[in-house]
This record gives structure tokens, sequence and C-alpha cells, in this order.
């Protein structure tokens, strides 16, 4: 399995994003090592199906997109239990990540 973190350098959400993607990955009990990939330009955010940071993909597959998202250099936002927020909740990185096992 491979677990990867998208970013790009002007997003501040990215790193409480890898903080509640590790405490997901041991609360399901999946122990692999989290890639950190800083996009770069739209181009590589179009190969790598980046849809704005942060993403989280596991083997390639992105675990929380929406329907019709656009890629790009762009900060995403994520609808949580408390609104909308930069970075999805430890929560919502365990149910999409149980549902890969």
């Amino acid at each position: 399995m491979r677990v990867q973190l998208l970013y790009f350098d002007g997003c501040p959400s990215w790193e409480a994003t890898e903080v509640r993607l590790r405490g997901a990955l041991v609360a399901v009990g999946i122990v692999e090592m989290v890639e950190l990939v800083e996009v770069t330009s739209q181009e590589h955010a179009e190969q790598l199906s980046f849809h704005g940071s942060p993403t989280v993909m596991v083997d390639g597959r992105d675990l929380l997109t929406e329907p019709d998202a656009a890629f790009g250099l762009m900060c995403r936002v994520y609808s949580t239990s408390e609104g909308l927020r930069g970075s999805p909740t430890t929560e919502q990185l365990v149910d999409a990540l149980a549902g890969i096992g």
C-alpha cells in the first residue's frame, strides 16, 4: 500500500493533515510510511490528479475527493462536522481508510 500526502508550499493546512493521517493510520492498524509529495505546477497537479492541498492518496486514489473537483495549486476545503475546514478530521480519515481495508 502506498500512502501519500500531496500538498503545495503555500498551503497552511497540510501539516495538520499529516498529523491526523498518521493518527488515522494507527487507529485502523495500517503500518505504512506517509510519503510527502510537494506539487509544484499545474501540469504536475494534473499528472497526479491533485484536487488541492492537502490531498491524501492511497495507491493513487484520492480518499476524500468530491465529484467534479478541479485539479490545481489551490487550498482544498473539507466539509466537516465543524463546518468547512482546510483539513479533514481524523474521523473522516479513519472512515476512508477503513473503507479500503
